[in-house]
């Protein structure tokens, strides 16, 4: 389905009120727009990965992964269960990544640090971002009808984005706790 935006700006938020996928208005600190705009910086985190990801299978998958979330943005704005685009597809699409992404990598032998390089540093600010989005979920869920994939989505999502930090710090990269290493 084709997008045309003719205007830009439409001044209902001037007031502190947006509207939803379903044209019903909600103020800007109602709990789906609230899920609606960690859904939008964690996009935007994407795309700053993406801006500096060289051509690899990680840059493929978060390609994937910014219009997916678009879906999952399409079925956050839209309130109860009809015509939904987040299904389970969605899900095991990202676990499979996950396990091809994760059969490369070396068993885990401590908690891993964010940072690393600029881009696997990045991936854990959007995993971290991509978590508050999950508990904005949550919350959302708490109070009203919420796709019950969406969060099985996003859940999955942030351990996917952990699994791409690693493959792209690799181990010369990967910066990992050592307890204790602070008093040093």
């Amino acid at each position: 389905m084709a997008v045309r935006l003719t205007r830009i700006y439409t001044r209902t938020g001037d007031a502190g009120s947006t509207r939803l996928g379903d044209g019903s208005e909600r103020t800007k600190y109602d709990t789906r727009i609230q899920l609606l705009g960690e859904l939008d910086e964690l996009n935007a985190c994407l795309g700053l990965i993406l801006a500096e990801l060289a051509d690899c299978e990680v840059r493929k998958i978060l390609t994937s992964v910014t219009n997916q979330l678009f879906d999952v943005g399409a079925d956050a704005c839209s309130p109860g269960l009809d015509g939904k685009r987040i299904a389970d597809t969605y899900v095991t699409w990202l676990e499979q990544r996950l396990d091809e992404l994760n059969e490369s990598l070396p068993p885990l032998e401590s908690f891993v640090l964010p940072g690393g390089n600029r881009s696997g540093a990045a991936c854990h600010l959007a995993r971290s971002v991509c978590r508050r989005a999950e508990r904005a979920a949550v919350c959302c869920a708490g109070e009203e009808q919420l796709n019950p994939e969406l969060l099985r989505y996003l859940n999955r999502l942030a351990d996917l984005l952990f699994v791409c930090a690693r493959t792209i710090n690799g181990v010369e990269h990967e910066v990992t706790w050592e307890p204790g290493a602070a008093l040093s």
